[in-house]
């Protein structure tokens, strides 16, 4: 006898292929599952019925899409101030159904960048968008304001717009430390499988067990700030995951975010590579804040005495309580760390030893 097909599962299949095979889905779920054309035809058309799929065509010329919903609203940040509403109004009933945890992810991220843009953009509008079809749900929140990167960059008076971006990628960051704690941008890039944020000629994305990237656009800048998030449908992350891994206990068992990840060509200025104690300073900004800091050497080749010397010795010593470690260096890199961090002072370059007890890599 042969055995029973999940419908679940030919779904989830079908969610997934269709889009790169649409006329010839029914072929490729009969071959794959190894039922006949008129079972995958029966599948294919309970979700046509479902509307979660549109036929187009006749017969052996049928081809099949995902169905995608779209919505736009606009709300007045004078008026429209409470991000639960939002969620509750407009948001909400439009990924109704979704599975428990990426309906908890979607309103975590949302309420969080609803609520960001209403306390931080200046601005007076925000426009929300929100994509749904079977497979992934989109997110998009765009506010007039003055731009994330800009009021990151005047208040705490950086150089550059990129090196605002270093400092948002570490956490903790607010322009507001009496109402806000810094952490929602760092918590939501990392629960939804893509976060975008764009502003001014500049675009700063996470995806999910990725990096950060940054990407510069010659094209006219952005006006304000624009967020985008999304995040399959199928999804298995929780939101409480993500916690776990950058929360643990403090001495005072009260739970404190912890652990960042810092990826160090933020801190990098056109072909400038990373050499002197003032840009180590920059990196160092705030990381007195953790208990541990990763810092990702991807894309570096080389670093300064000074700038390792100020990081691996002088930071160290003077906050041993802060856990730093390393990852993806190359051996200049690794040598360097070794010749600043020798114990009784640095050695000669060409004598410092094989191997350092703390750091990974």
């Amino acid at each position: 006898m042969a055995q029973r097909l999940d419908p679940n599962v030919v779904r989830a299949f079908i969610i997934e292929s269709v889009s790169g095979h649409p006329g010839e889905i029914a072929r490729i779920v009969a071959e794959h599952f190894a039922v006949s054309r008129q079972t995958a035809h029966a599948h294919l058309k309970r979700m046509v019925n479902a509307g979660e799929l549109a036929a187009v065509g006749k017969a052996r010329h049928r081809r099949y899409d995902l169905v995608i919903k779209e919505s736009y609203r606009d709300f007045d940040l004078v008026r429209e101030r409470d991000e639960d509403v939002a969620w509750r109004e407009f948001v909400g009933p439009l990924i109704d159904g979704l599975p428990s945890e990426v309906d908890k992810i979607c309103h975590h991220g949302f309420t969080e960048m609803f609520n960001n843009a209403y306390d931080h953009s200046e601005g007076s509008t925000a426009e929300v968008a929100v994509k749904r079809s079977p497979a992934k749900v989109e997110i998009l929140i765009k506010d007039n304001g003055v731009g994330i990167f800009e009021k990151i960059r005047s208040r705490f008076n950086l150089e550059d717009h990129r090196h605002a971006i270093l400092e948002l990628s570490k956490g903790k960051l607010t322009t507001d430390p009496k109402n806000h704690s810094g952490e929602g941008i760092y918590f939501t890039s990392r629960i939804f499988d893509s976060f975008r944020i764009l502003s001014s000629h500049l675009s700063f994305s996470h995806v999910t067990e990725g990096e950060d990237w940054l990407i510069e656009s010659r094209e006219d800048p952005h006006s304000g700030t624009t967020v985008f998030m999304e995040i399959s449908t199928t999804s298995t992350r929780s939101v409480q995951q993500v916690y776990d891994r950058h929360i643990r206990d403090t001495d005072e068992n009260e739970f404190a975010f912890t652990r960042t990840h810092v990826p160090l060509r933020r801190a990098i200025y056109g072909n400038d590579g990373l050499v002197s104690r003032s840009q180590a300073k920059r990196v160092l900004a705030r990381f007195e804040r953790f208990r541990e800091v990763l810092l990702d050497f991807t894309g570096i080749e080389t670093i300064g005495q000074g700038f390792a010397d100020e990081i691996f010795r002088v930071f160290k010593n003077a906050h041993p309580d802060v856990n730093i470690l390393y990852v993806n260096v190359n051996e200049n890199i690794r040598r360097m760390i070794r010749h600043v961090t020798a114990p009784g002072g640095a050695m000669p370059f060409s004598d410092a030893p094989n191997s350092m007890s703390n750091p990974q890599d």
